[in-house]
């Protein structure tokens, strides 16, 4: 079994479109997945065709301890979970702030959930923030996915987003690991492109063995600009569903190609 964070603080760099089609692929090819949407804005809900309105139990009542994970999730295709979210979740932030054990919320009710209701895959989706929210899944996980963007200012992020990986897994989570950076809205034949991947390489390649990022992969395959990917939430269907022929399909079938070559190396089993 593999549990993934996708998380980055900055919006719009692709990570709940990385984060829906991974599990979407991973799915397609017989794995189960549960998919949690931790993002207030719901997006990769919707990207699903579920819009939780009313009564429709959400993540935000695993968090308020009104529901279990196994309560909220949906099934949304073959081998496929989806955990949702709304706005409603926002409230989060303040409703734990006081509250002894709030890292670990996540993390209890996930665990309650495998052991009874065991997957292959667990991929959340983060907010596009490092509050508390985004610490719950870091400490739930054992991995961490960063989609970026290969801009310079996204380099400069990025050791934002390593400072927070290193604090959670020196004072709550000890296998938290950065397995892989997928770069997103990738712009093929591009010096700039090119360049911010070379010093992304290098960064990674001097880094001390002792850093939860030491030996973390630049995934292989990019992900190319393409309006489907753009499209397909409006649809409510992965970019497999929504035009499987297109550059978005390739591009994503060949990342979980690559996520599922690191299947037996990641893949660890359920803690007690």
């Amino acid at each position: 079994m593999r549990t993934i964070a996708v998380m980055n603080q900055k919006g719009g760099v692709g990570k709940t479109t990385s984060s829906v089609n991974l599990a979407a692929g991973l799915a397609r090819q017989g794995r189960k997945v549960c998919l949690i949407d931790l993002d207030p804005q719901g997006h990769a809900s919707l990207h699903f065709g579920i819009e939780p309105v009313g009564k429709t139990p959400t993540v935000y009542d695993v968090f308020s301890g009104h529901k279990t994970l196994a309560d909220v999730r949906q099934l949304v295709n073959d081998n496929l979970w989806v955990i949702p979210s709304n706005l409603d979740l926002a409230a989060t932030e303040l409703e734990l702030v006081d509250s002894a054990h709030r890292e670990i919320v996540l993390r209890d009710a996930l665990n309650r959930m495998l052991h009874a209701q065991p997957v292959d895959y667990v991929v959340m989706d983060c907010p596009p923030s490092l509050g508390v929210l985004t610490v719950n899944a870091l400490t739930a996980v054992r991995e961490v996915f960063i989609p970026l963007q290969p801009h310079f200012f996204a380099l400069q992020g990025l050791s934002k987003l390593l400072e927070t990986t290193a604090l959670v897994t020196r004072r709550l989570n000890r296998q938290l690991r950065v397995t892989g950076i997928i770069l997103c809205l990738y712009e093929t034949g591009t010096r700039l492109a090119a360049d911010v991947t070379d010093d992304l390489r290098a960064f990674l390649d001097k880094s001390p063995t002792e850093v939860p990022w030491y030996g973390a992969q630049v995934f292989e395959q990019r992900i190319r600009r393409n309006i489907k990917l753009a499209e397909a939430p409006s649809f409510g269907q992965s970019i497999f569903e929504y035009d499987a022929k297109s550059s978005g399909a390739q591009d994503y079938g060949a990342l979980v190609k690559e996520v599922l070559a690191a299947e037996e190396r990641y893949s660890l089993p359920l803690a007690g």
